[in-house]
């Protein structure tokens, strides 16, 4: 059972890291180049509205079995905060206290709305 739970952690994982760096190819192409690296904010965003809509979902719907592979593996591996502190260590390291508090601010408060408008949102869906 474990090592079929671990697996699962893999595979969602693999897909979520891969899914991350598609959505950060897909912002640079769409927006281009910025000071912020909107592409990490964005995964990490999307990334939390997503864990808030999930964790409503399987539970109301019993399939916390689901959890190894969505929660942990794919979204464990689609949320990038260790990219995020490297991005922000780097602007620190600049220099650019302004871009680094403008950066956390606004990846950790979308982030926290994100999640918050998943829950609201699928609980409306399936009340």
């Amino acid at each position: 059972m474990m090592l079929w739970t671990l697996l699962q952690v893999a595979i969602g994982g693999a897909v979520g890291a891969s899914a991350r760096y598609l959505t950060g190819i897909g912002v640079l192409r769409l927006v281009g180049f910025q000071a912020i690296p909107l592409g990490v904010m964005v995964a990490n965003v999307l990334g939390s509205f997503a864990m808030g809509a999930l964790v409503v979902y399987l539970g109301q719907r019993g399939l916390g079995h689901l959890n190894a592979l969505l929660m942990t593996g794919f979204l464990g591996g689609y949320t990038t905060f260790s990219a995020f502190s490297l991005e922000t260590w780097t602007l620190f390291e600049r220099g650019q206290m302004g871009l680094v508090a403008a950066y956390v601010l606004m990846s950790v408060g979308l982030s926290i709305l994100g999640l918050a408008l998943g829950v609201v949102l699928m609980r409306a869906a399936l009340a």
